[in-house]
């Protein structure tokens, strides 16, 4: 796992992003983060150890793992740009069609 800074993480998302673009699949996580890098097991558990930051890791993975850390200071600013990215990259959507997911329903009961 590579941990980039949230300026080059989001450049090498858009080259996922494009890498992914006619076939393959892309997998995005978003998980609080507490600072550690490795688990602590359940016996000896330290109670009271919360951060004074709250702190978010984001991954993206396609084979190859990249992942940032954003503060909560920075909350905004990346919130900004990354979904600026996903508006940009993710045009090939279809839009489903309502009215036949509805006769669908309809015709199950």
């Amino acid at each position: 796992i590579i941990l980039l800074q949230n300026i080059c993480f989001l450049t090498e998302l858009t080259r996922l992003f494009q890498k992914c673009w006619l076939s393959g699949s892309l997998f995005i996580t978003l998980k609080k983060y507490d600072g550690r890098n490795k688990p602590i097991l359940r016996k000896s558990s330290v109670e009271g150890s919360e951060p004074s930051d709250n702190e978010c890791l984001l991954r993206a993975t396609d084979g190859i793992k990249i992942s940032t850390v954003v503060s909560s200071k920075e909350v905004t600013k990346f919130q900004m740009a990354y979904s600026n990215l996903l508006r940009t990259t993710m045009d090939g959507l279809e839009k489903g069609d309502k009215r036949n997911k509805s006769k669908k329903s309809k015709a199950a009961r």
